[in-house]
């Protein structure tokens, strides 16, 4: 340890700073996506239509079947492709803008059983009481089942969440300049590298670790 030298770490926080808003952008509109895309999966999963039930089936199987880099590259290369086939038109949708959409669809896989299970947790009676009152199944979802559901389901959205934040540094593959890739990238620039992804790594872990007891936390004051 007496080799390695920390001092370049506090000219550089700005630019560090810069790569975590980055990071936490991406975070907080995947999360914010990928729930509502999710919740919507989940309540098709769910529906008596089996036409809507089997292609949310098939969305959900596939992007839990490959991996997220896959999803990040794919939307990044091959949607102005299809787009260019669609409209006849050279329409990129940048890197941010196919890094969010990238994070939303495949994270709405995962939050997508998060939301049906919830929503199955809820005792059938409260649906049949609703239906009995004369609400309609919106009204129903709205109003009684998903505000329960949700309150059940938020340490597991967190933990989703958790797992998302760490994901992000997946975006060197496009270009984006995250918290990780900025620190990687900052301590080429002074010859400091292995000192800057220590400190990544630290801030990685006491940021996932808060989170983690907040969970636990909450996952116990729920419990009651």
């Amino acid at each position: 340890m007496m080799e390695f030298d920390f001092s370049g770490i506090i000219p550089s926080l700005p630019g560090l700073w810069n790569g975590m808003v980055m990071t936490l952008q991406l975070m907080a509109l995947g999360v914010i996506g990928g729930i509502i895309l999710g919740t919507i999966l989940a309540l098709c999963r769910l529906s008596h239509s089996k036409l809507l039930s089997n292609l949310a089936g098939a969305y959900v199987n596939y992007f839990r079947s490959i991996p997220l880099l896959l999803v990040i590259t794919w939307f990044y290369l091959a949607v102005p492709f299809v787009l260019r086939w669609i409209t006849g038109e050279d329409t990129p949708i940048g890197a941010f803008a196919s890094c969010i959409v990238a994070f939303m669809m495949f994270e709405a896989a995962y939050f997508c059983e998060i939301v049906r299970a919830g929503v199955q947790s809820i005792p059938k009676g409260q649906m049949g009481a609703a239906q009995a009152l004369g609400m309609t199944y919106g009204q129903m979802m709205r109003l009684i089942i998903l505000p329960q559901a949700f309150r059940k389901m938020t340490p597991l959205l967190l933990q989703q969440s958790i797992i998302l934040f760490q994901d992000t540094s997946l975006v060197y593959a496009v270009g984006l300049v995250d918290f990780l890739n900025a620190s990687r990238a900052s301590g080429d620039i002074i010859g400091r590298s292995n000192e800057f992804l220590i400190f990544a790594g630290l801030v990685y872990f006491t940021i996932s670790f808060a989170a983690s007891l907040l969970v636990k936390r909450l996952q116990k004051r729920f419990a009651v």
